[in-house]
């Protein structure tokens, strides 16, 4: 695999003097080609998508400031983990920048790793895609036609309609529009989205797709072992899954520094346990973060919960 930047210095810290207390910072390594398997962190330094859908832009820094939030956090992990460069889009090629994503992503999978993609605009997914699919496809199994789990932590679909423009809101069309051409089942659940985020041609193709969905107003304390239950009956039904988080499903007052701030979200507290469902599946192979906007970030608040979500992911791999 081959990245456009690496950015190692950003990983410094405190330092504590009791022994067997390693931060992020002291265990992280750059990534190589011998590395044994371990989770892979590779950042999507975009937000042309972003631009391209009127969003606040800022996105292309979310990267470089989920490394700084991260570096300092409490070190858990058993295994390796591995910080493996950016995938920039400097130059308004947004087709370009996915396929090196997807190129990456396929060549850490190959390796064994867990993947963990750091953006950048949700115009990310399709390039994280693109690289679980020629994984899939081109591993020792060779599925023909694998069943992908989508499941989308987000307060909208991203469905819009691709004919017009590529950009953060239509990733999942994208997909759709990928999985009928291969003819691959598209398996896509999408929780947290805002009604009145959403127009009723979205919700429509949403149904017409088959598409999983809860609102973010279902998300409840008393509904959480409903959820998980649906969640996991999702999972059976797969043969890998693609985990992707944008940020802006949370509240805006827990992640202001976003594309698009949530009036009402879905709390930290109620996602982390639907999160930990995934993760504790097996099937996980790919997971990304996005539309972290560290230019309207408040107390580096944004970075923070996107960090704490890394950790809580990669806490069992």
């Amino acid at each position: 695999m081959h990245a456009d930047r690496y950015s190692l210095e950003l990983w410094q810290g405190r330092v504590d003097p009791e022994m067997d207390s390693p931060r992020w910072h002291q265990r992280i390594q750059p990534l190589a080609v011998d590395s044994q398997p371990g989770v892979a962190l590779l950042g999507f330094a975009s937000d042309e998508g972003v631009c391209r859908n009127h969003g606040r832009v800022g996105a292309a820094n979310g990267p470089l400031a989920m490394r700084k939030a991260l570096a300092n956090l409490a070190w858990h992990r058993q295994g390796p983990a591995y910080d493996a460069g950016d995938v920039l889009c400097a130059d308004g090629d947004l087709a370009s920048a996915q396929a090196r994503l997807g190129q990456n992503v396929c060549a850490l999978l190959d390796a064994g790793h867990l993947p963990i993609v750091l953006g950048g605009g949700h115009e990310m997914a399709f390039g994280s895609w693109l690289g679980i699919a020629e994984h899939l496809t081109g591993c020792s199994s060779k599925m023909a036609a694998p069943r992908i789990g989508i499941i989308n932590f987000d307060a909208h679909f991203d469905l819009r309609d691709p004919a017009h423009a590529h950009s953060s809101g239509t990733p999942f069309a994208q997909i759709a529009e990928q999985c009928a051409a291969r003819g691959w089942p598209f398996v896509y659940a999408c929780l947290g989205v805002s009604r009145a985020s959403n127009t009723r041609a979205l919700f429509q193709r949403a149904a017409e797709l088959n598409v999983l969905v809860r609102e973010d107003r279902e998300i409840r304390e008393t509904s959480l072992e409903r959820l998980g239950a649906e969640l996991q009956a999702f999972i059976a039904g797969c043969d890998a899954i693609y985990l992707t988080i944008d940020i802006d499903v949370l509240p805006a007052c827990e992640a202001p520094g976003v594309s698009a701030p949530a009036a009402r979200g879905v709390p930290l507290a109620l996602l982390e346990p639907l999160l930990e469902t995934v993760r504790d599946s097996g099937k996980l192979r790919l997971a990304d973060l996005a539309e972290l906007n560290p230019s309207h970030d408040i107390d580096s608040r944004t970075a923070r919960v996107a960090a704490r979500l890394i950790h809580l992911l990669t806490l069992t791999h």
